[in-house]
């Protein structure tokens, strides 16, 4: 049965920065094609384009991944019934219990409301419904149906809760699978970490003629300079499985595409002034199985202009890969500036468009696969 999966590769240029770092402090880096490479993990840029749906969705479509649920689903119930204002947290843990999950007082704060052991992911919907269950067991005296907080807490999942999944230890049966999946961007030559030598001058002292004039506080920050290849895939089908209906399904696909390429993780951003935007975009619809293009850039990128090479090796091994094991895409579409994604219209297919007509085009096209 033919499938409808969406593949958005991305090349990105990103001036000194420090993205995500490691443990100790420094950008993370990886290994591939035998030299070390700039990396941001695949956690950071889902998390950013997490952030982003809140200005591309409404609120109601999204969640929240917490341990407070017990403050969350007792601050709903009181603005459903505000008499029930000291009865409420009792009725969000009899709720949170019946849905299988276990809450504990937290250790660090005496009195807080208890704390699940680990972050739930629920959508606003299913916080507003376990929340009326309160609101109805508080109300007749019979106690929060089991049957019905599992009911509440299985549907109407939230755009992210589908796209990025969840994972219940204390109930599998509440899990979701993800339909997207995101690669760690890896850049597509060796890099070198380096180090930027910082003094911070005290203003009262230097103002302080008998003072010496040594700085308040001397420091290093890690830092690379990198052209990052960037990955991700979604299983449609999957998607419309989690979300039940299709007109939700398109949403968030446009609403990801967009996410994904216009986001970027805030590492260090105020140090560095990072953010930009990529100089290359293909969106790749298929029928068969997600690809990922980073083999085009196993050996490592050294010629000059590093961004023009980077597409068209990108571009020549997209099509070797199509013409090597018969992959014919639905539809293919690039944006970027420039003439430098020329190699991805001679050579992939690719409808050359702007960030908007592309995103309408594939929306478009999800949209006739699911009817």
């Amino acid at each position: 049965m033919p499938r409808t999966i969406v593949d958005v590769h991305v090349l990105q240029t990103v001036p000194p920065s420090n993205l995500n770092r490691d443990d100790t402090g420094s950008p993370k880096t990886a290994r591939f094609g035998g030299v070390v490479r700039a990396r941001v993990s695949s956690q950071a840029w889902k998390r950013s384009t997490r952030t982003a749906f809140e200005h591309l969705l409404d609120r109601t479509e999204l969640g929240v991944r917490s341990k407070r649920l017990v403050e969350l689903i007792g601050d709903e119930i009181v603005r459903q019934d505000s008499s029930l204002g000291e009865k409420a947290p009792q009725l969000a843990k009899d709720v949170l219990a019946a849905v299988g999950i276990k809450t504990t007082p937290p250790r660090s704060k005496k009195d807080a409301p208890e704390e699940s052991g680990y972050l739930v992911f629920l959508s606003a919907r299913q916080i507003t419904g376990l929340a009326e269950l309160g609101v109805r067991a508080a109300h007749s005296g019979d106690g929060v149906s089991k049957a019905d907080a599992k009911k509440t807490a299985k549907s109407e999942h939230s755009v992210d809760v589908a796209l990025f999944g969840r994972m219940v230890a204390d109930d599998t049966d509440l899990n979701v699978d993800a339909a997207c999946q995101v690669a760690h961007a890896i850049s597509v030559h060796a890099v070198e970490n380096e180090y930027d030598y910082f003094t911070a001058v005290d203003d009262h002292k230097n103002a302080d003629a008998e003072e010496d004039a040594g700085a308040g506080m001397i420091g290093t920050v890690e830092f690379n300079s990198s052209t990052l290849y960037r990955y991700a895939t979604v299983d449609v089908d999957r998607l419309q499985d989690n979300l039940g209906d299709a007109k939700a399904t398109r949403r968030a696909v446009e609403a990801f595409a967009r996410a994904f390429v216009t986001s970027m993780p805030t590492g260090k951003q105020n140090t560095f002034a990072n953010r930009t935007l990529p100089d290359a975009v293909l969106v790749v619809l298929r029928d068969t199985q997600p690809i990922n293009l980073v083999g085009a850039f196993e050996e490592a990128v050294t010629e000059q202009p590093r961004i023009a090479s980077a597409i068209e090796r990108l571009a020549v091994h997209a099509g070797d890969l199509h013409a090597a094991f018969g992959e014919t895409p639905v539809a293919a579409w690039a944006f970027g500036p420039g003439a430098r994604l020329d190699p991805l219209t001679d050579k992939v297919g690719a409808q050359r468009r702007n960030i908007d007509a592309t995103i309408g085009a594939l929306g478009e096209a999800v949209a006739a696969r699911l009817a």
